[in-house]
């Protein structure tokens, strides 16, 4: 008897990377497109890497969990360097950033419920890589388009 195939037919399909300076997006499936409640990709990470500032989702929930290497993670208050199968969840609405402030890459899946999907991704590596420069105004655009919301700094006292 043959080997069966428990995915669908787009587990055939190449999967989708966007390199966003020196991340990288693995999508393995996206929600916008394969009509399920939840899209997933593999975040690659490397030290020092210019990453997102802190920011919130207003229609999406998150959950890291960490494959390989170590992330610093960041959901409002709560700060946690994630190590090779720990995870976090982030609430839809509550501020997150990530950051990679250790000595070796590191990867993750994220799950998103729902989905943003990975033209957002693309929309942002364009924003980010013309020509000029990063256009910040067109970046905030994107953002704003998808959801996702800048944090706002907190006042110093």
């Amino acid at each position: 008897m043959p080997p069966q195939n428990h995915g669908s037919e787009h587990s055939e399909q190449p999967v989708p990377v966007v390199r966003i300076g020196p991340l990288e997006i693995r999508y393995l499936m996206d929600g916008t497109l394969s009509g399920a409640g939840f899209g997933m990709f593999e975040l690659i990470v490397p030290p020092g890497s210019l990453v997102p500032p802190p920011h919130a989702h207003r229609d999406n929930e998150e959950l890291v969990y960490v494959l390989e290497g170590r992330l610093r993670y960041v959901v409002g208050d709560e700060t946690r360097d994630l190590m090779p199968g720990d995870h976090m969840y982030t609430p839809r609405g509550a501020v997150h950033a990530f950051s990679n402030p250790h000595d070796r890459t590191a990867r993750a899946l994220i799950t998103l419920s729902p989905d943003i999907g990975v033209q957002y991704f693309h929309d942002v590596a364009a924003a980010i890589s013309g020509s000029g420069g990063p256009d910040h105004a067109k970046l905030l655009e994107v953002m704003a388009r998808y959801g996702l919301q800048p944090a706002t700094p907190k006042p110093t006292p």
